[in-house]
C-alpha cells in the first residue's frame, strides 16, 4: 500500500508535466497510435501471465480503477492511460496480450512490466519479467502484423511514423539490481559512473532499435528518486536525511547521460524528435508534501 500511494503522487506529477506538451484533445484522437515501454509506473497487467512476484492484480491496487485490480501498479489509472486519454483516444491503450487476443493492435500497445529494466537480468530475483530487449522484440512482432493489416511494409512504417511512443526504463536496473548486491554483481563489477555509461551504451541501441522499426515521436522519462522509495529507505536507513542520497545521487548520473543521449539522437536522427522527460526533478518537487506520510508510511509498515 506504502509503494502505491507513493507511486500515485509520482504519477500524477508526471501527467502534469506531459499534459503541458500535449494539445487539448477532443474528438478523434491527435495521433492514430500510442505504443507503451517501460516498468511499473505504465505496466497495466502484462505481468499478471508472468511467474513472478512482481504482479499487482488483487486488492488493494485497482482499488479505485473502474476494472478493479489490472495489474495496474497503482490505486486507479497509470500514467499511460492518462496520456491516452489527453490525446483523445477511446478507452485505455491494450496490453500486450490483450492487443493480441482482440486483434487490436492499430491503436498501440503497451509492453510494460512492472520490475524490468534496461538490463536483462534486472529484477529477475522476482521471478520472470519483460526487459527492454524483450519488450522490442514483442514489438518488432506486433509491427510486422500491422505490416500485414496495412498490406505493405512502406504503408506501415508511414502509419506508424505518425504514433507516440513513451520509453520508461532504468528505475529497476538501480533499485532492483545494482543496489541488491546480495543478488547482483554489478556494483562489484562498476563504480556509479561506469554502471551509467554501461547502461546508457544499452540503452542507446534499444532507443535506435525502436527507431529504425519506425518510432518517430519518442518521449523518454528520466529516473525517479529511487532513493525516497519507502523499500530504499527501510533497507538503507538514511541518518535523517528524507531519502538514500547514494541511490539518488547514482541516478542522477544517469539522468545526465541519458540527456545527452536524447541529445545526440536528436543531433543524428533528424526525421525523429525524442523528447526527455525530466521525472527526477518532478519526483522531487511533488515529495516535499510528502516527507511526513513517508515517515508515517514506513512507520506503519
Amino acid at each position: 500500500m506504502a509503494e502505491m500511494m507513493l507511486k500515485a503522487s509520482r504519477m500524477l506529477s508526471a501527467l502534469l508535466f506531459v499534459s503541458s506538451l500535449l494539445p487539448c484533445v477532443h474528438g478523434e484522437p491527435q495521433v492514430p497510435c500510442y505504443f507503451i515501454f517501460g516498468d511499473s509506473l505504465f505496466d497495466n497487467g502484462n505481468n499478471n501471465l508472468l511467474l513472478n512476484l512482481a504482479k499487482v492484480n488483487y486488492l488493494p491496487y485497482g482499488i479505485d480503477f473502474p476494472r478493479g485490480p489490472t495489474g495496474r501498479f497503482s490505486n486507479g489509472r497509470n500514467i499511460g492511460d492518462a496520456i491516452a486519454e489527453l490525446l483523445g483516444f477511446q478507452g485505455y491503450i491494450p496490453s500486450l496480450n490483450q492487443a493480441i487476443v482482440a486483434n487490436n493492435v492499430l491503436k498501440g500497445v503497451n509492453y510494460a512490466s512492472g520490475g524490468a529494466g534496461i538490463r536483462k537480468e534486472t529484477g529477475r530475483q522476482e521471478g520472470d519479467l519483460v526487459p527492454m530487449d524483450e519488450q522490442l522484440q514483442n514489438h518488432r512482432t506486433i509491427v510486422s502484423r500491422i505490416t500485414r493489416m496495412l498490406g505493405s511494409k512502406d504503408s506501415a512504417l508511414k502509419y506508424l511514423n505518425k504514433c507516440i511512443y513513451t520509453v520508461d526504463m532504468g528505475n529497476n536496473d538501480y533499485i532492483n539490481n545494482y543496489f541488491v548486491p546480495q543478488f547482483y554483481s554489478t556494483s562489484r563489477q562498476y563504480n556509479v559512473d561506469e554502471y551509467a555509461t554501461a547502461l546508457i551504451q544499452q540503452y542507446s541501441e534499444q532507443l535506435k532499435s525502436l527507431y529504425d522499426a519506425g518510432a518517430r515521436k519518442i518521449a523518454v522519462m528520466g529516473l525517479v528518486r529511487g532513493g525516497c522509495l519507502p523499500l530504499s529507505l527501510a533497507t538503507f536507513g538514511t541518518d535523517g536525511s528524507p531519502c538514500v542520497e547514494m541511490i539518488n545521487n547514482a541516478e542522477q548520473i544517469f539522468n545526465n547521460k541519458l540527456l545527452s543521449l536524447i541529445n545526440n539522437l536528436n543531433a543524428n536522427l533528424s526525421d525523429a524528435r525524442f523528447t526527455f522527460i525530466n521525472l527526477f526533478q518532478i519526483d522531487g518537487e511533488s515529495a516535499q508534501g510528502f516527507n511526513i506520510t513517508r515517515r508515517w508510511l514506513l512507520q506503519s509498515n
